[in-house]
């Protein structure tokens, strides 16, 4: 059975080229034809020896899909169905707006993390993407020349699959790989603690943490997370690094109207992330089915907003796309697509 090549670091190349008995600066040149040039085969990489592209073929395949199927909503927003895994699939969402255009990209088959506004978490965890099945949503979108930023807020807890999420980061920015400026790509996190120091310490993309409500009790009924790894502990990691303009920190907060939009919780979310450089997005609850949420109104985000801004938070208010084709934060899901390739 053969392996992808795609989604191969310079040193899992290196290692291939060495159990191949290839010359060593046929990693690079793999790495080349690999992230810098679209090719769609081996046989495609002419700078390797006929011989050396029969042996790797042998082996290995590129690894590269293309999307299954695209839902197009009115404000342009293209949601793609990307092959991942076996005979199962994923979702990733293109956002253009303006001079930017964003994929919002996914790391899981699912989400096992439970949260209770989110459609991903419905359908449970089927698997962790590899390196392969990540980038495949960056590689082969057709809209591909045209993105600017990447953000990794679809279907799945990043921090989840850390080791392939580092593998597609290094990929993305290294000079092997597409040399994307990290400030370029956002992870996004509900906060698993070990895997954010892990990401702060090799990575120099931004951060998004989901916050959501700022009290521990109330956060715990959305978000199980919080009773492993207090959004509290989380802050104070982060606290300890240097945080520059080049890297961001923000926090994503979902309005829930009654629970979580009230100008004393505005308040509390200042004290929380007091001694943190970092901004606020708010962000419009978008329904799924069955659930007891409301979105909270435009008045109070707004409100919600000024009292954020008055006491020195940079806030932003984020603009929902896609709600008419299920794109929007939260309402990733191939639950009904379970098992059909």
């Amino acid at each position: 059975m053969s392996l992808p090549l795609f989604g191969k670091t310079l040193e899992e190349l290196s290692q291939v080229v060495k159990d191949l008995f290839l010359p060593a600066f046929s990693a690079r040149q793999i790495a080349d034809w690999l992230y810098r040039k679209n090719i769609s085969s081996i046989g495609e990489m002419t700078s390797l020896s006929a011989k050396a592209r029969a042996l790797l073929a042998e082996s290995y395949h590129m690894g590269t899909g293309e999307p299954l199927a695209v839902q197009t909503s009115e404000d342009g927003t293209k949601k793609y169905l990307f092959p991942a895994l076996e005979g199962k699939c994923v979702e990733a969402a293109y956002i253009p707006d303006r001079e930017r255009a964003t994929l919002c990209m996914s790391s899981q088959v699912g989400c096992r993390m439970g949260c209770a506004f989110c459609m991903t978490a419905r359908q449970g965890m089927q698997g962790n993407l590899s390196a392969t099945d990540i980038l495949n949503q960056f590689r082969s979108l057709p809209e591909f020349d045209q993105l600017t930023n990447i953000v990794f807020m679809g279907m799945g807890e990043p921090f989840d699959n850390p080791d392939e999420l580092m593998k597609s980061l290094e990929i993305l920015t290294s000079d092997y790989g597409y040399a994307w400026a990290p400030k370029r790509i956002t992870v996004s996190t509900i906060g698993i603690l070990p895997a954010v120091r892990r990401f702060m310490d090799n990575s120099r993309c931004h951060l998004a943490v989901s916050l959501h409500h700022p009290d521990p009790v109330e956060r715990r009924k959305l978000m199980p997370v919080e009773n492993k790894y207090p959004v509290r502990q989380v802050i104070e990691l982060l606290k300890t690094y240097d945080l520059n303009k080049q890297r961001r920190i923000s926090f994503e907060y979902i309005m829930l109207a009654g629970i979580n939009d009230a100008l004393q919780q505005a308040n509390d979310v200042v004290r929380l992330l007091s001694g943190l450089r970092c901004r606020v997005n708010l962000i419009r609850f978008h329904a799924i089915p069955d659930s007891l949420f409301k979105p909270s109104t435009d008045r109070m985000i707004q409100q919600f907003a000024d009292t954020l801004h008055k006491k020195g938070v940079v806030t932003t208010i984020r603009q929902s796309r896609g709600m008419d084709i299920d794109a929007a934060c939260g309402m990733l899901s191939t639950k009904k697509h379970a098992g059909k390739p």
